[in-house]
């Protein structure tokens, strides 16, 4: 068959594609109100809407939703390969929570395990190594800009705790950090991607690292997935979230904004530097590979050919266009540039006079 244009060809193969679609078996759900391409995703209807209203504020990229993503990482990155990669994202952390919210990484989600169980123990076709991940995933969903995040179901559950030491910590050098994420499951991140997996920063706050200021978000757009979290960690830093300065902080550029230690460092240095620079005002970049971070994460310790794909529970995000821009009085003239290779781009400033960033209410 030959085709006179390209955009014929686009014709037909998107027919295809919707015939394909159309012809797919779906199965109906127990619950008489939804249909699945795999029976094993229908136990994630009812718990997606009960996260939704016990826990998201009916769909809201809240504090409960920066904290379930934390969850997810802190759960699937305890896994090493000098452990014979025992662990990762198998639900160790709300099974065995007593011993692991005690190690001193984790501190502040004994809180969030306690949020999570009662709404688990409701849903116990679900079991917590995929809820734990399918929380995170759903949480993100609920922020404007952030992509779809894929979601797998079939996880095996752990049967000892993850030891300690396997979390890093905002007051680790890079080469610790880089070191840690390179020995996470039999393959490990390479130094690009532990800056891919850092996006989750741009939805994230801090409540722990100084108690005296609970809710601090890491950039001044904390309910919104772009990329101003790469521009302002790399401004110069004038001002300490509380009363001065605290281990794994690092001073921000605007107050009321948590920088962390290891995250201006990573901003900085030679083995990172440029990788981070090339995120701002990327959101196609952030998107694709935060989806490419968080999946190696979410599936540490697992064999993704034997799980079952139920990404369409995951609601599609709301999609906006925001430009990443320098915060009000401030310009490149306080950008703290590492990146030998490019220059930094050039970017408008917000109008009006300096702002404080609120914390993140419960």
């Amino acid at each position: 068959m030959a085709f006179k244009t390209l955009a014929a060809l686009l014709t037909v193969v998107a027919t295809l594609q919707v015939t394909s679609a159309a012809l797919t078996k779906r199965v109906a759900c127990p619950d008489g109100k939804n249909t699945a391409t795999n029976a094993a995703c229908c136990p994630l209807f009812a718990l997606r809407d009960d996260l939704q209203k016990s826990l998201f504020n009916n769909g809201a990229c809240n504090a409960e939703a920066h904290e379930a993503l934390r969850l997810t990482f802190h759960d699937g990155i305890a896994i090493s390969n000098k452990t014979g990669n025992h662990g990762g994202a198998d639900g160790s952390i709300m099974i065995f929570d007593k011993i692991e919210t005690a190690y001193h990484p984790n501190i502040g989600l004994d809180e969030v395990v306690a949020s999570q169980k009662p709404i688990q123990a409701r849903h116990p076709d679900v079991n917590p190594a995929d809820f734990i991940q399918f929380a995170g995933a759903l949480a993100v969903s609920n922020c404007p800009g952030a992509p779809q995040l894929p979601f797998f179901v079939g996880r095996k559950v752990a049967t000892a705790a993850a030891p300690d030491g396997l979390v890093p910590e905002p007051f680790h050098s890079v080469e610790r950090i880089l070191d840690r994420f390179a020995d996470a499951g039999p393959v490990g991140f390479e130094d690009v991607e532990v800056v891919w997996a850092l996006s989750a920063h741009t939805i994230a706050a801090a409540n722990d690292v100084d108690p005296t200021t609970p809710g601090t978000p890491f950039d001044s757009t904390p309910a919104i997935f772009d990329t101003q979290f790469f521009l302002e960690t790399q401004l110069h830093g004038t001002t300490f979230t509380g009363s001065g300065k605290v281990k794994g902080e690092h001073k921000s550029a605007i107050k009321g904004e948590m920088r962390l230690a290891s995250d201006h460092k990573l901003a900085r240095h030679n083995r990172t530097a440029c990788e981070w620079q090339s995120f701002v005002n990327n959101p196609q970049k952030l998107h694709d590979r935060f989806i490419d971070a968080w999946l190696k994460i979410s599936l540490l310790g697992q064999d993704q050919d034997l799980l079952t794909d139920c990404t369409e529970v995951i609601p599609v995000p709301k999609t906006i266009d925001v430009q990443a821009t320098f915060p009000p009085t401030l310009s490149n003239k306080n950008v703290e540039q590492a990146c030998a290779d490019t220059p930094f781009p050039t970017l408008a400033s917000a109008p009006g006079p300096a702002t404080s960033i609120p914390p993140i209410q419960r």
